[in-house]
């Protein structure tokens, strides 16, 4: 085989694509179809939660085009990290759209789905033999952060998405997913080098994102040949640059020269970006280094409480000259009111916009002089009701707080919404984002094959 064309609609299943762009792909003859369906990037919620991070709506709708197109055309369609987070939750979630689907659009569907999610016992058993390190910045993990832990999932390399091919399914829903994997999965099964089908896998696995100008709503088209790829748009409207490419290839890596994976790094100080004409960029010089130990990323999210906020703001340059000594004096007049709770059991925190609500104390501009801020008072509490409770006691003893030079009483604070204090629910952190070394990289992503309509 010369050449594999893979064709990503979107930067995230659900994110949507504009259908004659899709089409304009399709024209150019894809090998298969395949989106990344999710991320960390919103946050531990949606994995301690069991939750989408995506519309359930917008998800049916990227599907459907993609499966139509793909029974049509006779080819696959890959999913990875399906639901957003890529549990076994999430898993079924999308499992039950594409069987909604299926039915109809009176479709027969040989599916295989990949689970991603380890049991708890199976984590803690690692624990203890030693098999689990920190991923930088995270430090050792404790046994208990994990038996804390509501779920946990592991990053699958090509390896599990490669053995789901081999049942000539017309559709891999898999689990928790390393993003390139579902675009280079079927590439290095058909034998074309493991640098370049990764790095094209990291590239379209945010489809038009790359492009200029840049969308998460919007298709990207990769051929992979066995000395270069070569990245188009179908939407005549973007284009793909040097530039713009080579500064994806730098998009969520703390190297410029390598990219951390399962098994092994995408090496790329050989790398070489050209562009061929006004919309297409080559790329050719990617390698891949296998590492001495194969290793898979966890991610594991715990309940920690429940949140309350508040949303206000102020453009009274008195108060804004002294907030941190206000926002200080408000959390002490609280602490002291509540006493008799234990300031264990709930945390008062402030954001200020419009000063370093973005950086907080990495803000490099600490010399600004704001006219107005914006402040977000946040409560954690071990219970929701605990949490109301101190956000409003917050909140009002703000509004009319005395500070030094005030001149009106009728209040410090302009509030955007009533209710002004907004029960926001349960609140997770990760607890677990670090590496599981294993022997073998298929051993905890079994795959099962349903026919489904």
């Amino acid at each position: 085989m010369q050449e594999l064309k893979i064709l990503s609609p979107t930067a995230i299943l659900g994110y949507g694509f504009p259908e004659d762009s899709f089409q304009k792909g399709l024209e150019q003859n894809p090998d298969f179809i395949a989106v990344d369906a999710g991320s960390t990037d919103p946050g531990p919620h949606y994995l301690g939660a069991g939750v989408s991070f995506t519309d359930r709506e917008a998800v049916k709708r990227d599907l459907k085009l993609m499966i139509k197109a793909g029974k049509k055309l006779g080819i696959p369609i890959l999913v990875g990290t399906a639901g957003g987070s890529g549990a076994n939750i999430h898993l079924a979630w999308t499992e039950d759209i594409v069987e909604e689907i299926a039915k109809e659009e009176n479709l027969k569907l040989k599916v295989a789905l990949i689970s991603a999610e380890i049991p708890k016992e199976e984590i803690l058993k690692k624990y203890e033999e030693g098999k689990i390190g920190p991923l930088p910045p995270a430090g050792e993990v404790s046994r208990e952060a994990i038996e804390s832990t509501s779920r946990i999932v592991a990053q699958m390399g090509v390896e599990p998405i490669m053995e789901a091919l081999d049942n000539d399914v017309d559709l891999v829903l898999a689990g928790r997913a390393f993003d390139p994997t579902v675009f280079a999965a079927p590439c290095i099964k058909a034998g074309f080098p493991v640098g370049l089908a990764l790095h094209m896998g990291k590239i379209l696995e945010c489809a038009s994102i790359a492009a200029t100008p840049g969308s998460g709503s919007d298709c990207m088209l990769g051929t992979l040949k066995q000395d270069c790829f070569i990245l188009e748009t179908p939407n005549p409207d973007r284009k793909c640059t040097v530039t713009s490419i080579a500064a994806h290839t730098l998009y969520e890596k703390n190297n410029p020269y390598k990219l951390y994976g399962p098994g092994g790094i995408i090496d790329l100080e050989e790398t070489k970006f050209t562009q061929l004409d006004d919309r297409r960029v080559k790329v050719s010089g990617s390698q891949f280094m296998p590492s001495e130990e194969y290793t898979i990323k966890l991610e594991g999210a715990r309940k920690i409480g429940y949140r309350t906020i508040s949303i206000a703001g102020t453009r009274d340059p008195i108060m804004i000259r002294q907030i941190d000594d206000i926002l200080e004096a408000v959390k002490s007049m609280t602490r002291r009111n509540f006493s008799h709770e234990s300031t264990d059991d709930y945390e008062i925190l402030f954001a200020i916009y419009g000063r370093d609500g973005v950086m907080g104390k990495l803000e490099p501009n600490k010399d600004m002089k704001p006219h107005e801020l914006g402040i977000i008072i946040e409560v954690i509490a071990r219970t929701q009701e605990l949490a109301n409770t101190i956000c409003s006691f917050t909140r009002s003893s703000l509004l009319h707080y005395g500070y030094p030079g005030r001149i009106a009483t009728a209040g410090n604070l302009a509030f955007r919404y009533s209710p002004s204090d907004i029960p926001a629910g349960e609140v997770y952190e990760f607890s677990l984002y670090h590496l599981l070394t294993v022997e073998d990289p298929k051993e905890y992503f079994p795959v099962t094959l349903k026919e489904l309509g």
